[in-house]
């Protein structure tokens, strides 16, 4: 057993932090615990509304994700749950679904599956592949997804029926519903606007009076609910979101249907792609501030359990929450024994306050939402990504646009794609530097626009990445020495130095530039080579092709190896000592 404990520490990172709690830790994480559940309930049951999900759908997964993410999270402040992209690409997937029973049993699988492939990318540590996707599909997806849940939401505080078929795109549906939509009801409307005028009104209080963990959200929802249960509002047409089960989450297989299966695939990988991303990006943020190292895979181990487990309790899939961790931070949470805490929590406002929560009105979720809307958006963080780079804003744009105009899950798996297909020609790139020989002092630098050249042997450096998308570059490259080499040039010294990860394309095209050289009569010497080239070029026995003698190993003395190369041409040349190089400079 002992033997096993390192191992167990290191896989529930929750049980490692218990070796130095204290008394004071566990005050702190039960302060932030319950300061987050405040939060987490009514963001719960909105984010299942969002989602076209029941209330207590939301609870369930604020409840068990929260506690299970909790305790596997490398993250120490993170709050797993539901959270409001998730559930808009949620929502979007199964809205084709003709029953309800159907889109509960597809949410919940949705989310077994979603576990399944992050923990598939955990077990094959693929997650530091997520570093090579780019931060502005989040920024696109959060624009576009933001956008939708603005205009979604209108119907709602208007109390206007969804008009189109649930298959039609989004943009469809929603011009169908506003061009046909009935009149406003009064009073519904008046308790959506009063809903967001309140929430505004709230919060600007708690920065004037910084107060900056008073719990708004809730203060709202239940005002609400409380008046729609004195004035009986109900009765008069406003939609409320009916019972919530005074119980916790109930156990149940997911519905393992092959066919669902196959049809919630693809969404399936974007929405486990898009919440690793998302819990990513906010650990890492949290991690700035706390100066806490980051497991990335265990990260993904946390989602994908998360996810898995919240599959057996009738929760749909999340991730990590930007408003509710952001809160757990400030509120001065230790460890991640404040999730636990605030998932208890919330479990105990479900069996206290369940019956008097079925009077909370629609349009207050939809209020709420709408607020949310326009905050999740980080508009000093678009305008920068706007701002920064080609690729940044072509990145940020499509998504948002496809998220719009395609569907929302799709959106991320096109986000993706164009963080790949820009980012292999960027990594693709390779730089070609020429060096000479200085008469006058012997030493090796830089070639300058007015320096003489000793034609008889030319020495270029090559960096970059040797592998498949640098082809393109280095046939240029090689292009540029064909065209540098006069009639008495006998030797090319390539120095290799700086290139790195060579791939079978790579190897090979390093091996055909020296065929092509040689077939001008120009010999080739390698010069810097890293013992990566050097045992690829052994394994593939394409160093009998380039040459032993010709090739020159990189040196433990700076910059040896290049001297060394230079040396043998002049020497092979019949050059006399007194011509030959002696020092390197760059």
């Amino acid at each position: 057993m002992p033997e096993a404990t390192p191992w167990l520490l290191r896989r529930i990172p929750a049980f490692d932090s218990l070796r130095h709690y204290t008394f004071k830790d566990a005050r702190a994480d039960l302060v932030a615990g319950v300061t987050v559940a405040t939060v987490a309930v009514p963001q719960a049951m909105a984010y299942a509304v969002l989602a076209g999900l029941p209330p207590a759908y939301g609870l369930y997964t604020a409840i068990v994700m929260t506690a299970v993410g909790a305790l596997f999270d490398s993250s120490r402040q993170l709050i797993n749950g539901p959270t409001n992209v998730i559930s808009i690409a949620v929502g979007a997937t199964i809205v084709g679904f003709a029953t309800e029973q159907d889109r509960l049993q597809a949410a919940v699988l949705m989310a077994f599956l979603v576990g399944a492939i992050q923990l598939g990318i955990t077990l094959l540590r693929l997650g530091d592949l997520t570093r090579y996707i780019s931060h502005s599909v989040v920024v696109g997806f959060t624009l576009g997804a933001g956008s939708l849940l603005f205009f979604d939401q209108i119907r709602n505080l208007f109390a206007w029926k969804q008009r189109g078929d649930v298959h039609d795109q989004f943009v469809v549906r929603l011009w169908q519903t506003w061009s046909q939509a009935d009149a406003p009801h009064p009073t519904t409307t008046v308790i959506g606007l009063g809903s967001i005028v309140l929430v505004v009104l709230l919060r600007w209080l708690k920065h004037r009076v910084r107060v900056p963990l008073f719990p708004e959200l809730i203060t709202v929802a239940a005002l609400m609910a409380a008046i729609t249960a004195v004035f009986d509002l109900d009765k008069q047409g406003v939609a409320v979101i009916g019972e919530v089960p005074t119980s916790l989450p109930p156990f149940g297989v997911p519905n393992f249907d092959y066919d669902v299966i196959t049809q919630l695939a693809s969404s399936a990988f974007a929405i486990a792609t898009l919440g690793l991303l998302e819990a990513i990006a906010m650990a890492k943020g949290i991690a700035a501030l706390t100066r806490q190292r980051l497991d990335i895979n265990q990260q993904c181990l946390s989602e994908g359990f998360a996810n898995m487990a919240g599959s057996f309790f009738h929760c749909f899939p999340g991730s990590g929450s930007l408003t509710r961790s952001a809160i757990n931070q400030q509120a001065g949470a230790v460890s991640q024994w404040s999730g636990v805490v605030s998932a208890v929590a919330v479990a105990a406002t479900v069996l206290a306050f369940a019956p008097f929560a079925r009077f909370i009105p629609k349009a207050a979720l939809a209020g709420i939402l709408i607020v949310t809307s326009v905050r999740m958006v980080d508009w000093k963080t678009l305008g920068f990504h706007l701002k920064a780079t080609y690729f940044d804003r072509v990145i940020v744009v499509a998504t948002a646009v496809s998220a719009v105009a395609i569907s929302v899950e799709f959106c991320v798996l096109i986000g993706v794609f164009l963080s790949f297909a820009l980012a292999v020609p960027r990594a693709g790139r390779m730089l070609v530097t020429e060096f000479i020989v200085n008469k006058d002092d012997g030493l090796i630098h830089e070639r300058l626009p007015d320096d003489a050249v000793e034609t008889r042997v030319l020495v270029f450096g090559l960096e970059g990445e040797l592998f498949f998308g640098s082809n393109t570059a280095l046939e240029r490259h090689l292009d540029h020495v064909l065209e540098r080499i006069q009639p008495d040039t006998k030797f090319i010294v390539l120095r290799v130095k700086r290139l790195h990860n060579p791939d079978a394309v790579g190897l090979h095209q390093l091996a055909e530039v020296v065929t092509t050289l040689r077939m001008r009569g120009v010999e080739v010497v390698l010069c810097g080579v890293r013992a990566e080239l050097f045992e690829a070029l052994e394994r593939t026995g394409l160093i009998d092709k380039v040459g032993r003698e010709s090739l020159f190993l990189e040196q433990a003395v700076r910059q040896t190896s290049t001297l060394q190369a230079i040396r043998y041409a002049y020497e092979k040349l019949g050059a006399p000592p007194s011509m030959r190089p002696l020092h390197y400079a760059v």
